[in-house]
C-alpha cells in the first residue's frame, strides 16, 4: 500500500497540481510587493530630492531655477517613458519592464550619489524617471490583471496598496535621510543618495518576488484608437495640468523653505514621514468621497485640501503649521489621481477611457515639467517663499477650473465618440 501511494506521487497527474495552488500567496501580499515599485522610482527617486535639494544647492552652488531644472528632467523623462511603454512592455513583457525600470532608477541612483556636472545630473534624472514610467504603468497593469476575478472593491484596494508604495517611500526617506544630512557636512547629500540606492536594492528583492507571482499579463497589440471627445474635458485637462505645475512645486521647494525658516532636521525629517503617512491613509479614504460626486466636483473638492495644504506654509507659525500642511497636503494629493481619472470612467464608455486617461496624464506630465523650473526661476527673482506662493495660486486656479467640468450625459453605451 505504501509502494502504490509512493508511486502515485511520482507520476504525473492532477493532484499534484492542487498543491501550489493551495500556496499561493494572498493577492493583497502580493500587491504589497508591487508597491516596492513606486516605493522606489516615487519616494526615493522623486520625491527625496526634496531632502536632499537644500544640501545639494549649496554645495553645488545651484541657483533654484537650475534645482528645479533636475526636477523637471526627471518630469520629462517620465512622459517620454509614458510615451515608449507600450511598446517596450509589446517587446520583452511586462514583468521584464516592471523589474528592469526599477534596476535602472536604482542604478542611476547610485551614479547620483558620485556626479557633480549638471548636465550629467540631469541626464541621470531624465534616465530616472524612463525607467519611473515603466515600473508606474506596468505595476498598474500587474495590479489590475491581480484583481481579476475579484470584486471592483477588492480590485481597487489592490490598485490602492500599489499606489500608496509612494507614500511608503516618502516616509522611509523621511525617516533615514535627516540624520545623514545632518551628520554629513556640506557632502551629505552624497551618502543620502547612496542610502537611497541602498534601500531601493533591497525593494527589488520583493519587486521581483511579487512580479513573478501574477502571472504574465497579456499586452493588448496595436490596434486603431477609440478615441475620446476630449473638447468636452477640457476643463479636467486644464485642471489636471495645473495640478502637475503645483504639486510639483511644493513637493521639491517646500523644505528649502522649511530650513531656509532655521527648521532643523529633526523638524524636517518629522514633515516628511507625516506627508507619507498621510499620503498612505488618505488613499481607501477617498474612494466612497469621490464616488459619490460627479462631474468636476470631486476633482474640485481634492485640490482645494492640495491647496490648502500647500498654502499653509505660507502663512508661517513655526514647525506646528509646517507638520500641519504636510497632514493636509500629503492627505489628498494621491487621491488627485483617482479623482480625474473617476471622471473619465463615469462620462465615457469604457472603450474611451484608455484614450481619455492617457491625454489626461499627458496634460499632468506636461505640468510636472514645466513646474519646478518655472518655480524655481521665481524663487530666483522673489525668493522661495514668493515661488512657493505661485504654487498654491496654481493650485486654486486648478481646483475652480475642475470645477467647471459638467458631467456628460456619454456614460450610456455608444455615446460620446463623435
Amino acid at each position: 500500500m505504501r509502494g502504490g501511494v509512493a508511486a502515485a506521487r511520482t507520476r504525473p497527474g492532477p493532484a499534484p497540481a492542487a498543491g501550489p495552488a493551495r500556496s499561493e500567496p494572498h493577492p493583497l501580499l502580493v500587491a504589497a510587493g508591487l508597491a516596492a515599485g513606486p516605493a522606489i522610482v516615487l519616494g526615493m527617486a522623486r520625491f527625496a530630492y526634496g531632502l536632499l535639494l537644500p544640501g545639494m544647492r549649496a554645495d553645488l552652488h545651484w541657483s533654484f531655477a537650475q534645482a528645479g531644472a533636475i526636477n523637471t528632467a526627471n518630469a520629462a523623462g517620465y512622459f517620454a517613458g509614458a510615451m515608449v511603454t507600450p511598446a517596450v512592455s509589446a517587446r520583452i513583457g511586462r514583468r521584464a519592464a516592471f523589474v528592469g525600470g526599477a534596476v535602472a532608477v536604482v542604478a542611476t541612483l547610485v551614479a547620483t550619489a558620485a556626479m557633480s556636472d549638471f548636465a550629467t545630473l540631469m541626464t541621470l534624472r531624465v534616465v530616472a524617471g524612463i525607467g519611473g514610467a515603466l515600473v508606474f504603468i506596468n505595476g498598474m497593469d500587474l495590479c489590475a490583471w491581480l484583481g481579476r476575478g475579484h470584486s471592483s472593491t477588492r480590485a481597487a484596494v489592490l490598485v490602492g496598496l500599489f499606489v500608496a508604495g509612494g507614500g511608503l517611500g516618502i516616509v522611509v526617506s523621511g525617516v533615514v535621510l535627516p540624520p545623514i544630512l545632518g551628520l554629513g557636512g556640506r557632502g551629505g547629500w552624497r551618502v543620502g543618495w547612496l542610502a537611497m540606492a541602498l534601500l531601493s536594492i533591497a525593494g527589488l528583492v520583493p519587486v521581483w518576488w511579487a512580479s513573478g507571482r501574477v502571472g504574465a499579463p497579456p499586452v493588448p497589440r496595436r490596434r486603431h484608437s477609440a478615441g475620446w471627445p476630449a473638447r468636452r474635458f477640457v476643463p479636467s485637462l486644464a485642471g489636471y495640468l495645473l495640478f502637475g505645475l503645483g504639486y510639483i512645486s511644493y513637493i521639491t521647494f517646500v523644505v528649502a523653505l522649511l530650513v531656509h525658516e532655521g527648521m532643523g532636521s529633526v523638524v524636517v525629517g518629522a514633515f516628511w514621514v507625516v506627508l507619507g503617512l498621510a499620503s498612505i491613509v488618505s488613499v481607501p479614504l477617498w474612494g466612497r468621497a469621490i464616488g459619490r460626486l460627479h462631474g468636476g466636483r470631486g476633482p474640485a473638492l481634492v485640490l482645494a485640501v492640495v491647496t490648502a495644504g500647500a498654502a499653509l506654509p505660507l502663512l508661517g507659525g513655526g514647525a506646528p503649521v509646517a507638520l500641519l500642511s504636510a497632514l493636509v497636503f500629503g492627505g489628498a494629493f494621491l487621491a488627485v489621481v483617482t479623482a480625474f481619472t473617476a471622471v473619465a470612467r463615469e462620462a465615457l464608455p469604457q472603450a474611451q477611457w484608455g484614450p481619455a486617461i492617457a491625454g489626461l496624464t499627458a496634460a499632468f506630465a506636461l505640468g510636472q515639467c514645466a513646474g519646478p523650473v518655472l518655480t524655481g526661476a521665481l524663487s530666483d527673482a522673489g525668493g522661495v517663499r514668493a515661488g512657493l506662493g505661485v504654487s498654491a495660486g496654481l493650485l486654486t486656479l486648478g481646483a475652480l477650473v475642475a470645477l467647471l467640468q459638467r458631467r456628460p450625459d456619454a456614460a450610456r453605451p455608444g455615446a460620446g465618440g463623435r
